[in-house]
């Protein structure tokens, strides 16, 4: 068969139920064997989006996300959500055209190396040199994607050798002698873990999002409730306990609570599970967390040591370790009284300082009461995308994920443009859910062509529009560091969104006073297809608290 023909096997094989992508001339083959293959195709404006639109269904299923895309500009369009799926470690694979074997290196029409391009940003890539070597590339590529720390996979595939004929027969079991990750954590470093936890008195469960990843939720709320051990997560982790709840300390970092934030600071053991102690949880890394011992579980051993020295690290999976470290914590019989001072003084801070805002007193829209509305209409029973900003960070504080796998959103890379077609992806995932995207009108345009893949493929996303005429997050950091010089970030009067909106195919809508906000809400979900609710809140309202960049937890502002 061709050896296009064995790439549709191949993705089938994996159970590849949907891809977004756009044909250009170096990957047409690919396309013209879709044509018979079966398999959704979901036809994105823009390769970014197409991109996104992968993480965002990897990030709401669990499964490895496709996104197909050109060579030349085609495939470096794909380079963005290639990085963002690196950063936050989103199981994808992205299959590129080339140009034709005898054209590589002259420069030829939408030629780019984009194997070398994408280089650094890729937890693995190929460029195809015999057609016979494609269908064990596509399954090293989901092998590679979703085991160990998953990543982003490139498959560069030449025109000429996607066009030529193979004998193909199916890939047995794939075996990479140079890539066999740890996962089971050594059983001498979980019990020394487990002592560790017995002995403190002040310990943290600090939590990312390599505990969804590893769909690790339900063994961590065994450790947690193993006893009252506090909770806190990271803006990736956010779901992986459950939100309310009693050991729940909130979200952690730059915009966390100070109850989190300050647990952290006077920790005496920190458990890092699937986290990378970024720089956005840090702070000033030399006064992080000054009289706490560390417990590192990770499945990355790069992660390990990075940032923070661990004194105990475990490498492996964390669904792996967290059942082990539970019952050798159990075998101990801790006295289980040690931590009601560490709770007293928890339980102050949250009484003295819990996430609030000043109320607006008339009509005019607060971003956070707009979450909080959002919150109640859908219950939390909604999967939620976000683009990145203001708007990030407050749905993060007041919008409450009782399970994982509901917030879906830009973290390490933290990229605009990201949220709608991240929940375009979610919807085609998880058909059957409510699917929000939260934006601001800074990141909402720049990839906005995606209502038009919305509307004409019935992808019902509700997307909710925080817009306050700024570049939201760059103005705070104007008016708080740059003495209020506010330099290029009024976004102007325009578009018009609701027309805008009913231009793409959707229904668009305007709210500017609050006593009608939670009817529009209820509105918007109720209506079939995707649907824009351009919600006007005030201008230059700041997110806070908040950690200013580079200082200690305990220097938290606002």
């Amino acid at each position: 068969m061709r050896a296009v023909e064995a790439i549709m096997e191949c993705l089938r094989a994996e159970d590849v139920e949907v891809i977004f992508g756009l044909p250009g001339g170096a990957n047409l083959p690919t396309y013209d064997a879709i044509y018979d293959s079966g398999i959704r195709h979901i036809l994105v404006r823009h390769e970014a989006g197409g991109g996104h639109a992968a993480e965002g269904y990897a990030k709401a299923t669990g499964k490895v996300g496709v996104a197909l895309a050109t060579s030349g500009p085609g495939a470096t369009n794909l380079v963005t959500p290639i990085a963002d799926a690196m950063m936050d470690s989103v199981p994808t694979v992205f299959i590129t055209g080339q140009v034709r074997t005898d054209l590589l290196g002259t420069d030829g029409f939408q030629e780019a190396d984009i194997t070398g391009i994408t280089m650094p940003i890729v937890k693995h890539s190929v460029m195809i040199r015999d057609a016979r070597d494609i269908p064990s590339a596509i399954h090293e590529a989901f092998h590679v994607a979703r085991t160990g720390r998953p990543g982003p996979v490139l498959v560069d595939v030449p025109q000429d050798l996607s066009r030529a004929d193979i004998d193909y027969e199916p890939v047995g079991d794939i075996d990479l002698p140079g890539y066999q990750p740890t996962t089971s954590g050594n059983a001498k470093q979980i019990r020394l873990a487990a002592k560790a936890l017995a002995n403190a008195q002040r310990p943290v469960l600090y939590v990312g999002g390599g505990t969804v990843s590893a769909e690790a939720s339900a063994e961590l709320r065994e450790l947690a409730f193993s006893d009252k051990f506090p909770v806190t997560c990271t803006l990736m982790g956010l779901g992986a306990f459950p939100a309310p709840h009693e050991q729940w300390l909130g979200m952690l970092g730059m915009h966390g609570t100070r109850a989190a934030n300050w647990a952290m600071d006077e920790a005496d053991l920190i458990v890092a599970i699937g986290a990378r102690f970024d720089d956005r949880i840090t702070g000033k890394l030399d006064e992080f967390a000054p009289a706490a011992k560390f417990i590192h579980i990770d499945i990355d051993p790069a992660e390990i040591s990075k940032n923070v020295a661990a004194h105990i690290p475990i490498v492996g999976d964390a669904k792996d370790i967290l059942p082990r470290l539970t019952r050798e914590y159990q075998s101990l019989n801790p006295n289980r009284q040690r931590l009601d001072d560490w709770w007293v003084k928890i339980r102050k801070w949250q009484q003295e300082y819990p996430l609030r805002y000043e109320d607006s007193t008339d009509s005019e829209i607060k971003p956070q009461f707009m979450v909080q509305e959002l919150m109640r209409v859908t219950e939390g029973n909604a999967i939620v995308s976000s683009d990145v900003g203001q708007h990030q960070m407050w749905t993060a504080q007041y919008y409450d994920f009782p399970e994982p796998r509901r917030w879906i959103n830009s973290g390490g890379a933290g990229t605009m443009g990201f949220g709608l077609p991240a929940a375009m992806g979610a919807q085609v995932g998880c058909p059957e859910e409510l699917v929000v995207c939260l934006a601001g009108d800074g990141s909402l345009q720049m990839n906005i062509q995606e209502l038009a893949t919305c509307s004409d493929n019935d992808i019902p996303v509700k997307i909710f529009l925080m817009n306050n005429g700024y570049l939201g997050m760059v103005r705070q950091w104007q008016e708080l560091f740059w003495d209020r010089r506010y330099s290029a970030v009024d976004t102007g009067e325009h578009p018009d969104w609701v027309k805008l909106a009913d231009a793409y195919g959707a229904k668009g809508m305007r709210v500017t006073d609050k006593s009608e906000l939670g009817d529009a809400f209820k509105e918007a979900i109720e209506t079939e297809g995707p649907v824009l609710v351009d919600v006007h809140v005030t201008r230059e309202e700041n997110t806070f608290p908040m950690i200013p960049a580079g200082q200690a937890a305990r220097d938290m502002v606002g």
